[in-house]
């Protein structure tokens, strides 16, 4: 039972990832004030308005899907799949590390301009964790499949 306690305390980094990061972007989307679209092109996204509902819709409904445990490794891979582009596209996490090490020179202006890749580095951690082993019991994946593997 501790296991899937502490699956359920992981899980519910989903909630941050939904609340936190993707229903703002979805209000500003909306309300057509967001400026996410523009951060979007600037990585080279075609169609950065399409790219920009997706990524939001994936932070929100993919970190609701982990919270809840429905759905879970699938909701957990799309949250993943978007935290890479934001740790590593966006955030230039690997950049900054070889910044640090003393590998690669980067003036504090590109620093200041990448930002902070550590929240989006803990989600993706996080999700790939929640990917790879799953809900556990305390889930709504777990309630819908018997004790056979089946589903009810």
């Amino acid at each position: 039972m501790r296991i899937d306690l502490g699956l359920l305390v992981l899980r519910l980094t989903g909630l941050g990832l939904a609340a936190v990061h993707g229903w703002p972007k979805l209000v500003e989307l909306q309300a057509g004030t967001s400026k996410f679209p523009e951060s979007v092109a600037a990585l080279g996204f075609p169609a950065p308005t399409v790219f920009a509902w997706l990524a939001a819709l994936a932070e929100v409904v993919g970190g609701l899907g982990v919270a809840l445990g429905l759905g879970t490794r699938i909701a957990a891979s799309i949250a993943a799949s978007t935290m890479v582009v934001a740790a590593f596209l966006r955030h230039h996490a690997h950049d900054l590390l070889l910044a640090k090490l003393g590998l690669l020179t980067a003036s504090e202006e590109q620093r200041q301009a990448w930002g902070n890749p550590e929240p989006a580095l803990v989600y993706l951690a996080a999700m790939i964790a929640i990917a790879l082993v799953g809900p556990g019991r305390l889930s709504i994946d777990a309630m819908m499949i018997g004790s056979r593997g089946r589903k009810k």
